[in-house]
Protein backbone atom coordinates (compact mmCIF):
# COMPACT_ATOMS: atom_id res chain seq x y z
CA UNK A 1 0.00 0.00 0.00
CA UNK A 2 1.30 3.45 -0.90
CA UNK A 3 1.02 6.54 1.20
CA UNK A 4 -0.34 9.54 -0.63
CA UNK A 5 0.47 13.18 -0.07
CA UNK A 6 -2.23 15.76 -0.62
CA UNK A 7 -2.31 19.51 -0.78
CA UNK A 8 -3.35 20.93 2.57
CA UNK A 9 -5.13 24.23 3.13
CA UNK A 10 -1.93 26.13 3.94
CA UNK A 11 -0.23 24.63 0.86
CA UNK A 12 -3.06 25.89 -1.33
CA UNK A 13 -2.81 29.37 0.18
CA UNK A 14 0.98 29.42 -0.31
CA UNK A 15 0.67 28.39 -3.97
CA UNK A 16 -2.04 30.98 -4.57
CA UNK A 17 0.00 33.71 -2.88
CA UNK A 18 3.10 32.87 -4.94
CA UNK A 19 1.00 33.01 -8.12
CA UNK A 20 -0.54 36.33 -7.05
CA UNK A 21 2.88 37.82 -6.30
CA UNK A 22 4.18 36.69 -9.72
CA UNK A 23 1.14 38.18 -11.43
CA UNK A 24 1.58 41.49 -9.62
CA UNK A 25 5.31 41.57 -10.39
CA UNK A 26 4.49 41.18 -14.08
CA UNK A 27 1.39 43.40 -13.95
CA UNK A 28 -0.86 40.57 -15.15
CA UNK A 29 -4.59 40.95 -14.49
CA UNK A 30 -5.43 37.25 -14.14
CA UNK A 31 -7.48 34.75 -12.22
CA UNK A 32 -5.63 32.18 -10.11
CA UNK A 33 -7.04 28.69 -9.66
CA UNK A 34 -5.60 25.85 -7.58
CA UNK A 35 -6.93 22.31 -7.97
CA UNK A 36 -6.15 18.97 -6.36
CA UNK A 37 -4.75 15.94 -8.21
CA UNK A 38 -8.24 15.05 -9.45
CA UNK A 39 -8.76 18.52 -10.89
CA UNK A 40 -11.22 19.62 -8.19
CA UNK A 41 -11.16 23.33 -7.45
CA UNK A 42 -9.63 24.28 -4.09
CA UNK A 43 -9.04 28.01 -4.59
CA UNK A 44 -10.13 30.69 -7.05
CA UNK A 45 -9.11 34.35 -6.96
CA UNK A 46 -9.83 36.90 -9.69
CA UNK A 47 -7.34 39.75 -9.39
CA UNK A 48 -8.31 43.35 -10.01
CA UNK A 49 -8.80 44.01 -13.70
CA UNK A 50 -9.01 40.34 -14.71
CA UNK A 51 -11.65 39.58 -17.32
CA UNK A 52 -14.69 37.73 -15.95
CA UNK A 53 -14.08 34.95 -18.49
CA UNK A 54 -10.73 34.22 -16.83
CA UNK A 55 -12.61 32.83 -13.83
CA UNK A 56 -13.70 29.98 -16.12
CA UNK A 57 -10.44 29.59 -18.04
CA UNK A 58 -8.02 29.42 -15.07
CA UNK A 59 -9.67 26.38 -13.41
CA UNK A 60 -9.79 24.61 -16.79
CA UNK A 61 -6.06 25.16 -17.34
CA UNK A 62 -5.29 23.94 -13.82
CA UNK A 63 -7.54 20.88 -14.24
CA UNK A 64 -5.82 20.00 -17.52
CA UNK A 65 -2.38 20.28 -15.90
CA UNK A 66 -3.41 18.16 -12.91
CA UNK A 67 -5.09 15.39 -14.90
CA UNK A 68 -2.32 15.30 -17.51
CA UNK A 69 0.43 15.73 -14.90
CA UNK A 70 2.19 18.20 -17.20
CA UNK A 71 1.96 21.84 -18.17
CA UNK A 72 -1.14 22.67 -20.19
CA UNK A 73 0.99 24.50 -22.75
CA UNK A 74 2.19 21.10 -24.01
CA UNK A 75 -1.33 20.40 -25.25
CA UNK A 76 -1.61 23.83 -26.84
CA UNK A 77 1.67 23.20 -28.67
CA UNK A 78 0.48 19.77 -29.87
CA UNK A 79 -2.73 21.28 -31.23
CA UNK A 80 -0.87 24.15 -32.87
CA UNK A 81 1.41 21.57 -34.51
CA UNK A 82 -1.53 19.75 -36.07
CA UNK A 83 -2.49 17.17 -33.42
CA UNK A 84 -6.04 18.50 -33.25
CA UNK A 85 -7.35 15.20 -31.86
CA UNK A 86 -6.57 16.57 -28.39
CA UNK A 87 -9.49 18.97 -28.84
CA UNK A 88 -11.80 15.99 -28.31
CA UNK A 89 -10.10 14.70 -25.14
CA UNK A 90 -12.67 14.09 -22.39
CA UNK A 91 -12.59 16.09 -19.17
CA UNK A 92 -10.06 18.67 -20.39
CA UNK A 93 -10.97 22.04 -21.83
CA UNK A 94 -8.02 24.17 -20.73
CA UNK A 95 -5.71 23.23 -23.57
CA UNK A 96 -3.93 26.58 -23.35
CA UNK A 97 -0.67 27.72 -21.80
CA UNK A 98 -0.97 28.62 -18.14
CA UNK A 99 -1.68 25.42 -16.21
CA UNK A 100 1.25 24.09 -14.18
CA UNK A 101 1.23 20.87 -12.15
CA UNK A 102 2.34 20.87 -8.53
CA UNK A 103 4.76 17.94 -8.26
CA UNK A 104 6.44 16.33 -5.25
CA UNK A 105 8.67 13.25 -5.47
CA UNK A 106 7.40 12.52 -8.97
CA UNK A 107 3.73 12.67 -7.97
CA UNK A 108 1.21 15.27 -9.03
CA UNK A 109 -0.49 16.84 -6.01
CA UNK A 110 -2.58 19.27 -8.03
CA UNK A 111 -2.03 22.26 -10.27
CA UNK A 112 -2.30 26.00 -10.56
CA UNK A 113 -3.79 27.85 -13.50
Amino acid sequence: MKNTVELEFNDVLAVAEAARAEAQRNQWAVTIAVVDAGGHLLHLQRLDGAAPLSAHIAPSKARTAALGQRESKIYEEMINNGRVSFLSAPEVQGLLEGGVPIMKDGRCLGAVG
